[in-house]
């Protein structure tokens, strides 16, 4: 039944979309948001008289929401000026990152979620759904990992 509703409607809501958007793309992207909906809603769009019609409103509204936030963003701009651009990470984040990458998940979570997200052992024990003895065993061993390290990195001895 939304297959025959789809066939048959979609060359008319196509061009109804690229009428009010402008752009083929766009109204592409809107008619397909529109018909997903429908597709979902299909038991109660279906029964309607017009089912064309829902479509098409909402493909329309997906439209005007897009409108609007792109407006949003431009008024923002230009109240705001252009984002910064974040610096790039300094050498000691990269090498922390990269010696985190080169331990058990299980430490580097803990590791990140205690010295980084500042998290208590006990707050990640719930986190992680671990004991609390677990995961002072994984600081433990993280940290004793990323000492070495860091250390093999620091004086360029290779560690793997």
């Amino acid at each position: 039944m939304f297959d025959d509703f789809y066939l048959g409607s979609r060359q008319r809501l196509l061009r109804c979309a690229y009428a009010v958007t402008g752009d083929l793309q766009d109204a592409q992207d809107v008619l397909q948001e529109a018909y997903a909906r429908a597709w979902q809603n299909w038991g109660r769009v279906g029964s309607y008289d017009d089912p064309e019609a829902w479509v098409r409103t909402v493909a329309f509204r997906i439209a005007v929401s897009r409108w609007r936030r792109a407006r949003n963003r431009f008024t923002a701009h230009r109240r705001h000026g252009v984002e910064t651009s974040a610096q790039p990470p300094d050498e000691n984040t990269v090498a922390l990152v990269t010696a985190l990458r080169g331990i058990p998940e299980a430490q580097r979570t803990a590791i990140v979620l205690h010295h980084i997200a500042g998290r208590s052992v006990a707050e990640i024990a719930a986190e992680t759904g671990v004991a609390e003895g677990t995961v002072k065993a994984r600081l433990a061993r993280g940290r004793q990992a990323l000492a070495l390290l860091l250390r093999t990195e620091t004086t360029g001895n290779s560690y793997a």
